[in-house]
């Protein structure tokens, strides 16, 4: 009996890379791949209201610029690890909280590889550091506390709960924009581009 063949790993990406999921390595990432996977990967699962999904591309400008307005002289390459938090998604798709945790720690694992992976691509450190982490994960839960009070159709007591109460003045001047992908690539690469050239 021959032996079996191994399990396919890799998916094959618009760009033509074929990035193997369970061992990526930075040369099989492209920024106009994450960008076009993030533009079409639904938050909240699409249970959303509005005539477009909100998607994962929005929601990672939206907590780059809480992250960058609320962090005294931000630096470049910290506001585009906050562009890039949720960057393996446009490849393992966006869970909620309680999916996550019913897959277990191997959800998690397959996350942490193809985020040092996405770093490295782009002269990040293959782990942040835990207060530039930190601070990304506070601008997070603003993000999911607006999107879930206004989008998500959660009361602000239920939000308040899953996510903390955020400060008001960091919600001043926060809107969610609900636009089609092709606009929301767009803007997620203007801004990975202008991120870049500072970095």
């Amino acid at each position: 009996m021959p032996p079996a063949r191994p399990k396919r790993a890799w998916q094959r990406m618009l760009s033509g890379r074929r990035l193997d999921l369970l061992d990526p390595t930075p040369v099989d990432i492209e920024i106009e791949d994450i960008a076009h996977g993030l533009a079409f990967v639904a938050r909240w699962n699409g249970q959303t209201h509005g005539d477009w999904p909100y998607s994962v591309a929005e929601h990672s400008l939206l907590v780059e610029r809480i992250y960058s307005s609320t962090t005294p002289r931000p630096e470049p390459r910290w506001q585009l690890a906050a562009l890039l938090h949720d960057a393996p998604e446009y490849v393992i798709g966006d869970m909620i909280s309680p999916v996550k945790a019913a897959v277990g720690p191997d959800y998690g694992a397959l996350d942490a590889r193809l985020s040092a992976a996405i770093h490295i691509r782009f002269g990040l450190p293959a782990q942040l550091p835990v207060t530039i982490k930190r601070r990304i994960k506070a601008a997070d839960k603003v993000s999911a506390w607006l999107e879930a009070t206004r989008i998500a159709g959660f009361t602000a007591p239920e939000a308040d709960r899953f996510f903390g109460r955020p400060d008001p003045l960091r919600l001043d001047g926060l809107a969610l924009d609900l636009r089609p992908p092709a606009e929301t690539r767009a803007a997620f690469l203007a801004r990975f581009n202008q991120l870049l050239a500072l970095a």
